[in-house]
């Protein structure tokens, strides 16, 4: 737990106390449960080239469950045989979190949904006046008819209906709360999910999209946000800070296009900026977001935040002397959050072109070796050369092999 006397640094993170100023902290509107809603399943196999088999999607609901996701959207039944299976191994699998299907707002795709038994469905349709005539050739007449028939006949089943307004944010919001509300009013809404298709809509936005969704329909909010501009923690933080209480998130940002919103920051950014624990178990997202990327076959960025694989290692000479001089002390001084707080190995200082004298003395001692002032400068040039023709970090024993050519035994 926090210190509530300074939750912006507390012995896991150190983050900015204007964070927490009362001006700053007087507009935030977090509800009492924040949980997540996990989309990798569904959206994020839509990235282009992903391709999980039922034995894969069961293998990342298990640890979605075990890190204390709180609902999981096993996939799309009506997509093909091996998703139907999969949804339905992951709802027989007795897993503690909740599941839901994907739908169409169709009575076949809702059908299916039922036979898996899942407790929930969400159940999409175009919201966008332009993309129902242009993308679906649709009448909007036709829209609002499928989704309200198909809600109702969820909730007459007894599930849970999650309403999914595809592209919301390119719509009028006079044609938005016009469809949504007819599908409140005739069919059946147990949520509404905020959905920004196209990752279009700015932090500046946020709040009038829920303000005028809460407004409107008197049910809990969820949030679906892309990372086209790469603001789609930035408009799920703001969201939630606006009362939605359900994120719907992918594991390392997979997703169609640019991606979903990717669980790792957000959890991580709810817990250390805004000391909001919404049950997640921050040591495992490492693990977790490697394993799916592993099944998925993508590579993520070694400076990925959180889970990169060379997130927290220190080449620059200045910043290699903050670790050494603190890392016994506070480790928070030169990283934002204690990295073992999620699933990471403490700071190490490595060797390359932007290394300085402390990256040197670093390696001297855990070689046990001693060297001259001169000595160490004339090995820093040395590394920085190897590094350099190298192009990549120095091993342990390159870096003994330089102390060796230079007289240091």
């Amino acid at each position: 737990m926090s210190d509530q006397r300074t939750p912006w640094h507390t012995d896991q993170w150190f983050t900015s106390p204007w964070n927490h100023d009362s001006d700053v902290a007087a507009d935030l509107r977090f509800p009492q449960r924040v949980e997540f809603h996990d989309v990798t399943l569904r959206d994020g196999e839509q990235q282009a080239g992903v391709e999980f088999s039922a034995d894969d999607k069961l293998r990342i609901a298990e640890a979605l469950a075990d890190a204390g996701v709180q609902r999981i959207e096993a996939g799309l039944p009506a997509v093909s045989a091996e998703d139907e299976k999969a949804v339905r191994r992951i709802t027989a699998a007795g897993l503690p979190s909740t599941i839901y299907a994907f739908s169409r707002c169709m009575l076949d795709d809702v059908k299916r949904a039922v036979d898996c038994g899942v407790a929930g469905v969400v159940l999409e349709v175009p919201s966008s006046r332009h993309l129902i005539e242009l993308g679906y050739r649709w009448s909007v007449e036709r829209a609002v008819e499928l989704s309200v028939s198909a809600t109702r006949y969820a909730h007459e089943q007894g599930l849970s209906v999650s309403f999914f307004p595809i592209d919301a944010t390119r719509a009028s919001l006079e044609d938005y709360l016009a469809l949504v509300g007819q599908v409140a009013d005739e069919g059946h809404m147990d949520a509404l999910v905020l959905v920004d298709t196209f990752g279009v809509l700015a932090p500046q936005a946020v709040p009038t999209f829920v303000s005028q969704s809460r407004e409107r329909f008197d049910v809990p909010l969820e949030t679906h946000f892309h990372m086209d501009y790469g603001l789609g923690v930035a408009n799920t933080l703001i969201a939630a800070a606006n009362g939605a209480a359900t994120l719907q998130t992918t594991l390392a940002a997979l997703g169609e296009r640019a991606g979903n919103t990717p669980m790792e920051e957000t959890v991580m950014a709810l817990r250390t900026l805004y000391d909001v624990d919404c049950g997640i178990d921050t040591t495992k997202l490492t693990a977790i977001s490697r394993l799916v990327c592993d099944l998925a076959g993508v590579e993520q960025p070694p400076n990925r935040p959180v889970t990169g694989s060379r997130l927290f290692d220190v080449e620059s000479g200045i910043i290699a002397t903050w670790v050494r001089n603190v890392r016994d002390v506070d480790v928070t001084e030169c990283v934002p959050y204690d990295p073992r707080m999620v699933g990471q190995d403490l700071p190490s200082v490595v060797l390359g072109k932007g290394s300085g004298l402390d990256n040197v003395a670093e390696y001297l001692e855990r070689l046990d070796l001693t060297a001259t002032e001169d000595q160490q400068a004339e090995l820093l040039k040395a590394v920085k050369s190897a590094s350099l023709a190298k192009r990549d970090l120095l091993t342990e024993e390159e870096f003994g092999e330089l102390a060796e050519s230079v007289g240091i035994r």
